[in-house]
């Protein structure tokens, strides 16, 4: 264990650091100190067993605000974690006293070396209560060399990165949907869809399905050219107006419109790169434009979804909230009746409903997607091998179960008290050989029926991972057809509802 000064005060916001002038840190194997440096060199045949440097910081000073924390560091070799969120770390992880819920904000991924620099973690949960904060720094699955200026490393208080408005604003709405039954239904496939897709859904019983106009979703630095965008979303705009809403209306299932893949794609830190181009934000709110014209007030449609999962990490041309609230006021101008759906940041986290505003107008419903805890539902998902954390739910070790779940959607369940506001579960699932993921799927639906939300299934006929039409045979990522599955029979009995 060593001590080492490494609080240093930005100028200006010195009466709003953390008032800690020595940490006191733990090292592992591969972790050491030298000198103002913290060093982390693990080998590749101990990557999975990662290196790092733990600290504990008082981030009560900030209760209620954004922080933005950085350190001066370079790195050699770093290599690919089996899962997204792992590989170099610069986080800091935190219970919030309220919620009783955990965070983990880190630093943008990084792979392969890269020269001495600043690297940055924000936290830009309003309303937070962080307290005591573990932070580590180091890297986690993967192997590579860190070293890390201790002298360097700062934390600030940080303004808001998108609005915090209309507070007490409720929604209201016309009968038609204030009134209507609880829908259920599913994502449809990304590709072209079939009328027996719809046919078999009206068999099992769905009243809702999300069409997602989708390319490239995870895609780095895609869908730059408007006019190459701009035929393929004619595209699908065609397939949807020629097949998916006269399917919909002779199957009775109201349709979702979703802007899966807004022009512009993602920037290197997965943010929508629109949030900071204005050219891709102008021709964002031209398409809804377009797309509230050619299909205005159509009663086969349940709403406009605005944008799939709007990740924001850093300070915006135009934030995830402003750009949903363009959008909109673009649609209503054109038309006054068809619903609008706003999604939430940190890819329609329930926990970022915490700080969501709604916009100060009607007929809006407010979408979330439910992926908790992610370590078990996308567990082996973005892994090359079987060498991955497997889970089982439920579990007792970890608090996983029914009563988990609806802790993790509380921040929804407030928001919607406190605005008024209907919700709709845009997303939830879990990966198709998680052990459980039956009892999973039948636990998420017994409360969205609970709260009386609207809900879609990820996905249908989309990839044999999320199909409740497949199982494994044996092993992960070896499917076969299946009729009859639990987790199937967990989505159909929700349908019978």
């Amino acid at each position: 264990m060593k001590m080492l000064s490494s609080i240093c005060l930005a100028a200006g916001l010195a009466a709003q650091a953390v008032p800690v002038t020595n940490l006191s840190w733990s090292l592992s194997r591969f972790a050491r100190i030298e000198g103002k440096f913290l060093v982390v060199d693990v080998p590749p045949e101990k990557a999975r067993e990662g290196g790092r440097g733990v600290a504990y910081v008082d981030l009560s000073k900030f209760d209620g605000k954004c922080i933005k924390a950085e350190i001066v560091a370079r790195g050699e070799n770093i290599s690919k974690p089996r899962d997204s969120w792992n590989g170099l770390k610069f986080m800091f992880h935190y219970k919030d006293a309220e919620s009783g819920i955990d965070y983990w904000p880190n630093t943008r991924t990084r792979l392969g070396s890269f020269p001495t620099q600043t690297i940055t973690v924000s936290d830009s949960r309003h309303g937070r209560k962080a307290g005591r904060a573990e932070l580590s720094l180091g890297l986690q699955d993967s192997s590579g060399k860190v070293v890390f200026d201790l002298s360097t490393l700062r934390i600030d208080q940080e303004e808001d990165l998108y609005p915090v408005t209309n507070q007490s604003y409720r929604v209201s709405y016309p009968d038609r949907v204030r009134n209507r039954p609880v829908l259920r239904g599913v994502m449809l496939p990304g590709g072209r869809c079939r009328e027996d897709d719809f046919r078999t859904l009206r068999e099992w019983g769905a009243t809702l399905a999300r069409y997602q106009m989708t390319r490239n979703f995870s895609a780095i630095g895609k869908d730059r050219d408007l006019d190459e965008y701009d035929r393929w979303l004619d595209g699908k705009l065609d397939h949807l107006e020629r097949d998916v809403l006269p399917w919909a209306a002779k199957y009775g299932i109201k349709i979702v419109v979703d802007m899966h893949c807004p022009p512009g794609g993602r920037d290197p830190d997965k943010d929508w790169t629109m949030y900071h181009d204005a050219k891709y934000a102008d021709h964002f709110i031209a398409c809804w434009r377009r797309i509230a014209t050619r299909f205005r007030c159509r009663p086969e449609i349940y709403g406009f979804d605005l944008i799939n999962e709007p990740t924001q990490t850093r300070r915006a041309v135009c934030d995830y909230w402003t750009i949903q609230k363009r959008a909109a006021e673009a649609i209503r101008a054109i038309d006054p009746e068809t619903t609008i759906i706003i999604e939430s940041n940190g890819w329609d986290s329930a926990d970022t409903f915490s700080y969501l505003s709604p916009l100060a107008m009607d007929n809006v419903i407010y979408q979330v997607h439910m992926y908790q805890p992610g370590e078990y539902t996308h567990q082996g998902v973005h892994c090359a091998d079987d060498n991955y954390p497997k889970f089982a739910y439920p579990n007792a070790k970890k608090g996983w179960n029914r009563d988990f779940i609806r802790k993790r959607l509380a921040p929804v369940r407030a928001f919607e008290k406190r605005h008024n506001a209907k919700i709709y579960v845009g997303e939830f699932s879990a990966i198709t050989w998680a052990e459980g993921a039956g009892q999973y799927i039948a636990d998420c639906i017994s409360l969205f029926e609970e709260y009386g939300w609207d809900w879609t299934y990820h996905a249908f006929r989309e990839w044999p991972g999320w199909s409740v039409e497949h199982e494994v045979d044996g092993k992960r990522g070896k499917y076969k057809p299946s009729a009859d599955n639990p987790r199937r029979r967990a989505l159909l009995e929700g349908f019978a509802r």
